[in-house]
C-alpha cells in the first residue's frame, strides 16, 4: 500500500454457499481510500456493493483478501468507523427520543459522564438541524427528519470514518437533496473520510471526489474515477458544468457496457 492508503482494500473476494451452490460476489476488488476524501460506490444491482462496505466495516468476513485502516488489518468494527444503514427506520429505537437515540451509541462507548453526552447529544441535534425536536420520537418524525437522526447518532460518536449504504434511496426528491447538501457540508466541516453506496450515478459524481463503479459479479473495479469539481458545489449550476456532464457520461458508458447495453449515443 502506498503512503496514502489510508484505508486499503487488497484482493477482496466474497462467496455465498447455500442451496447446493456458491454464488461469487466479489471477485478481487483492490481499492486504496485517502484520508479525508469522499468516495462513492456504484455497479449493477447485486454487483455487491453492499457486501463490500460491510467488509470494509468489519461486519462482514471476506472470504480471501483484506482491509486495513492505517496499517492495521480490519477483523472486527474498529472504533474510528462508523456504518450508516439504508433502512433508517429499524436502525433507530421506537421507543426513544430523538435525543435518547443520538445519546444512545455514547452511552455504550463509555468514557463520558452523563453531562458529557448531554453536551454532545445537544450539539449533533443543532449539527443537523433538529432543534426544537428533541423530544419527538421516530414515528413522529418525516423520514428524511429520522435519517438526520441516524446520521447524528452516527456522528455524535465522532468516527473518522462514515461508512454509508444508499441512506437516500427510499426518500422523495427534494428530501435527498436536502440531506446530500447535510452531508457534504458535514464532511467538510468535520474532516470525515466518506465511503457512500448508491444506485445512482448523479448523486455519486456531485457529491464525491472519486467514484469507483464495480463490475456485475463476481464484482472488480470497473473504474476508478477521479472528480474535480470545484467546491462549493450547487445543484443546478455544478450539474450543469460541461466537466459534471462529462463525467455522468463515461461513468454511465462504462455501466452500460459491463451490462452490455447500448449508450444512448450509440443508439442514435
Amino acid at each position: 500500500m502506498t503512503d496514502k492508503a489510508y484505508i486499503g482494500v487488497q484482493g477482496i473476494h466474497k462467496s455465498y454457499t447455500g442451496h447446493g451452490r456458491t454464488t461469487k460476489a466479489l471477485g478481487g476488488v483492490d481499492i486504496v481510500i485517502e484520508r479525508g476524501s469522499f468516495v462513492s460506490i456504484v455497479g449493477p444491482s447485486g454487483c455487491g456493493k453492499s457486501t463490500l462496505l460491510q467488509i470494509m466495516a468489519g461486519l462482514v468476513p471476506a472470504t480471501e483478501g483484506e482491509v486495513a485502516l492505517q496499517g492495521r488489518r480490519v477483523t472486527e468494527p474498529p472504533p474510528e468507523i462508523i456504518y450508516v444503514f439504508q433502512q433508517y427506520t429499524r436502525s433507530l429505537f421506537p421507543w426513544k427520543t430523538v435525543e435518547g437515540n443520538i445519546a444512545y451509541g455514547l452511552e455504550n462507548r463509555g468514557g463520558l459522564s452523563r453531562e458529557e453526552i448531554s453536551t454532545r447529544t445537544r450539539e449533533y441535534i443543532g449539527l443537523v438541524k433538529l432543534d426544537g425536536f428533541e423530544k419527538h420520537y421516530p414515528w413522529q418524525l418525516s423520514g428524511g427528519m429520522q435519517q438526520r437522526v441516524a446520521i447524528a447518532r452516527a456522528l455524535a460518536c465522532r468516527p473518522d470514518v462514515l461508512l454509508m449504504d444508499e441512506p437516500f434511496s427510499s426518500l422523495d426528491a427534494l428530501t435527498r437533496v436536502g440531506l446530500q447538501e447535510l452531508v457534504m457540508r458535514l464532511w467538510r466541516e468535520l474532516g470525515l473520510t466518506v465511503i457512500f453506496v448508491t444506485h445512482d450515478t448523479d448523486e455519486a459524481i456531485y457529491l464525491s471526489t472519486r467514484v469507483i463503479a464495480l463490475s456485475k459479479p463476481p464484482a472488480k473495479v470497473g473504474m476508478d474515477l477521479s472528480i474535480e469539481l470545484p467546491h462549493p458545489r450547487d445543484q443546478i449550476t455544478t450539474r450543469e458544468l460541461p466537466q459534471y456532464l462529462d463525467y455522468r457520461h463515461r461513468l454511465l458508458a462504462q455501466l452500460f457496457a459491463d451490462e452490455g447495453l447500448p449508450s444512448v449515443a450509440a443508439a442514435h
